[in-house]
């Protein structure tokens, strides 16, 4: 969270009717027409595109950052945020038990390597206080107008290229040789080590969650009990909802619907995960700068894969740089998602910032992108995501992440003894 970051509130927003109707039959249109166009070429791929604009949209309407939601229960002891992330896993964790069990997806947690996460998650930790956001963070705040974030997001790709193709490849590949697998020689995973299956789990998990979100609510009711009669907008509810901004909580249950079909979406597009952004900024970096590359745009058949004597793939050649369409797709209209909420609710500005500041955010996005490349993925990846398929590893990244963020949040944004 960057200093210049103000909490989430209520802003009176004067949008006349046409925006946000219009904005609600393109969008309508769009996500009909990224279908229909999939469904008749084969080129599910181009469903990210609404994925990513819904994605953006959700995200920006709570101010949904990983980086804000940590550092606001230092800073501002306000959890919400915080709590809507949970939502999110929560979400889609019975969103995934549901697609697993009908067969439209196939549960692909990630490995339990605990080296990377343990150091990723501390830089990355680290990284995004700097920069004034996660990766997700930055984009979404880069559709707002938010001239560090766009810093930051210059900084991110580079130090994700420096892991994946640069200097620190070697290094992050040696944390990888530490790696944890279940009984089975599979990632280790909360079903892994109970016994129990992840659709059980994921209703004890979702059960639990809403039990304590109703407690709470119910208590905060009671609170406000003297104000009951307060007038309610008269608003129509559309334009409510598109104008006005969302509770934390709120965009966790839409990003978690979300999910399952950003999970579906991506496997039909050769990438068998649910949402993740760190490797499309990557992409789009490398599609600017390198050529020729390995476009992955569709899912390819199963194919027999050499192996060395430990079991591991064997490489005959140099592979090109790969680039997953679906990830570029997903980032670049990401930003579009959040650019027209922020102009839907009067958010949009860009306004000048502190040179230091900047400078600040850029180092902090090479940090950022180099913790993620070393850890795998970002909030998005290994904690929306990776946690709700209820990998370990991506566990212990999530509360590392938290811990270098506090540090962090208490000495340069704080300050010990203020």
């Amino acid at each position: 969270m960057g200093k210049d970051q103000v909490p989430t509130g209520n802003h009176d927003d004067h949008v006349s009717a046409g925006p946000w109707r219009a904005t609600l039959i393109v969008g309508i249109l769009g996500v009909v027409a990224a279908v229909v166009i999939a469904a008749a070429t084969g080129l599910w791929v181009l469903t990210a595109a609404p994925i990513g604009f819904l994605f953006g949209f959700f995200l920006e309407k709570s101010d949904l950052c990983g980086s804000s939601a940590f550092s606001e229960v230092i800073m501002m002891k306000d959890t919400r945020k915080l709590e809507g992330l949970w939502v999110v896993i929560a979400t889609s964790m019975v969103m995934f038990a549901i697609g697993s069990e009908l067969g439209w997806i196939r549960l692909a947690p990630k490995p339990f390597i605990w080296a990377n996460d343990l150091v990723g998650g501390a830089i990355f930790g680290v990284g995004i206080v700097l920069a004034g956001g996660c990766v997700s963070g930055t984009l979404f705040k880069s559709g707002q107008g938010n001239l560090n974030s766009m810093a930051a997001l210059v900084g991110i790709p580079i130090g994700v290229s420096a892991v994946a193709y640069g200097p620190l490849n070697g290094f992050a590949k040696s944390l990888k040789q530490h790696v944890i697998t279940s009984a089975d020689g599979k990632s280790v995973t909360l079903a892994s080590l109970t016994g129990l299956p992840y659709w059980l789990l994921a209703v004890i998990i979702a059960g639990a969650t809403l039990a304590i979100a109703l407690f709470i609510r119910r208590r905060h009711r009671a609170r406000l009990a003297p104000h009951a009669g307060d007038e309610k907008e008269s608003k129509p509810i559309v334009k409510r909802v598109l104008t006005r901004p969302w509770k934390p909580w709120h965009s966790g249950i839409a990003i978690g619907v979300l999910a399952l079909a950003a999970y579906v979406s991506s496997a039909e597009s050769g990438r068998n995960y649910p949402l993740g952004v760190t490797h499309g900024v990557l992409d789009v970096l490398v599609l600017a700068t390198d050529y020729p590359v390995h476009s992955v745009y569709k899912k390819q058949p199963a194919k027999a894969v050499e192996k060395d004597s430990r079991g591991h793939k064997q490489a005959t050649h140099k592979p090109r740089k790969h680039v997953v369409w679906w990830l570029v797709i997903l980032v670049v209209c990401l930003v579009l998602g959040s650019h027209v909420s922020a102009r839907l609710r009067g958010r949009f500005s860009l306004k000048p910032k502190p040179p230091d500041e900047i400078i600040v955010a850029f180092f902090g996005g090479i940090l950022t992108g180099a913790g993620a490349a070393i850890a795998g993925g970002c909030v998005v990846g290994n904690i929306m995501s990776g946690v709700a398929l209820m990998s370990v590893g991506n566990m212990l990244f999530f509360i590392t992440v938290v811990l270098a963020n506090w540090a962090t949040t208490r000495l340069y944004m704080v300050g010990f003894g203020r």
